[in-house]
């Protein structure tokens, strides 16, 4: 529906389909606003999750339980990360929401929120409104001062560069957060996760489960729950002295290698560490650490704007050349060629 044909429309037509499934709500709720704001190259995966479980409320209950409104920068229509333009309703700047706000981002967040947008949300959450963020949506938070002291998450993909913007903020790894009328989750499927308990938590349990039936999702992942595998999962293995091997060396993935600091640290000799790479994931504790190196680094040249030779530093290599090396061998492709910034 065009823009100017939805002035037309009313609340019940523009914001409740039809459908066979009801849940029967006995008192007459207030409807909860949300206005979504959409940066360049956002998550349309997040954006979805986040809006669909409100469609599908309003739908079971035949009732305006939530209206949505989309907004831009400019108010012209935005391309999402995987190159779909969705058209919005309007500029953030020229509305005036009176519920939540989410400002929705994606893949290259450095510098999509703006410091005018930073005050327009700051402005908002002083005056008692909840805003939040999806997948990195909180980088737009950080700019806006708010995140200080409070919980928050974002992509996990993402807080590695997250932590160089914004060295006295650290986002934490749960699927969403809710803390202070700052509203944050990991994006992807956790933005279901997080509108899947507003739901529940301002229209009731029954109403939550029916939302998640019609998503056919079967269980609602706890604000608290990890985004993503536990260490043994990824690693494949439950050897207790190995995942505290490995653990204590991604802790110190900027310092210089210190395995016989690590095999102290856990009463092991080095040879006996070594054995336990070798056996149980095929390479040596050198090689681990030099991948989770470069994967940082992989992260830093995608998401800052940081040289080359800084994001060596930052990965704990004692020359660029070294880093240089080992990262062309790792993904094909020199770092300088990598990064956006041309190092």
């Amino acid at each position: 529906m065009l823009p100017s044909d939805e002035g037309q429309m009313t609340d019940q037509q523009k914001f409740v389909a039809k459908g066979t499934a009801h849940v029967n709500l006995v008192a007459r709720p207030e409807t909860v606003d949300v206005a979504f704001v959409l940066l360049p190259k956002f998550t349309m995966l997040a954006f979805s999750a986040a809006l669909e479980p409100m469609r599908m409320a309003n739908q079971l209950t035949q009732q305006v339980l939530f209206r949505w409104t989309v907004l831009s920068d400019d108010g012209k229509p935005v391309a999402c990360s995987n190159g779909v333009p969705i058209v919005v309703d309007g500029a953030w700047a020229d509305a005036r929401p009176e519920g939540i706000v989410l400002v929705v981002s994606g893949v290259e967040p450095e510098g999509k929120a703006s410091v005018a947008l930073g005050d327009w949300l700051r402005g908002l959450w002083r005056r008692g409104r909840t805003v939040g963020g999806l997948c990195t949506g909180a980088y737009a938070l950080a700019q806006a001062g708010i995140l200080k002291g409070r919980r928050f998450t974002m992509h996990w993909d993402n807080t590695t560069a997250f932590a160089e913007n914004f060295p006295d903020l650290e986002p934490s790894r749960q699927v969403f957060s809710m803390d202070d009328r700052v509203m944050t989750c990991a994006g992807g499927v956790a933005a279901a996760d997080m509108m899947l308990k507003l739901i529940s938590d301002r229209f009731g349990a029954e109403l939550g489960q029916e939302v998640m039936n019609m998503c056919l999702l079967t269980q609602r992942r706890d604000e608290a729950d990890s985004q993503t595998a536990s260490l043994a999962t990824r690693l494949g293995t439950r050897h207790d002295k190995l995942l505290q091997a490995a653990a204590y060396l991604e802790a110190r993935i900027e310092e210089d290698l210190d395995l016989d600091g690590c095999a102290e640290h856990l009463n092991l000799s080095r040879r006996q560490i070594e054995r336990l790479f070798n056996r149980y994931l095929g390479i040596t504790p050198v090689r681990y650490m030099n991948d989770l190196r470069l994967a940082r680094g992989r992260a830093l040249l995608a998401e800052t704007d940081m040289k080359v030779t800084d994001v060596a530093v930052a990965c704990g290599y004692a020359s660029t050349s070294h880093f240089s090396k080992s990262f062309r061998k790792k993904y094909g492709v020199s770092p300088y060629r990598f990064s956006h910034f041309g190092g």
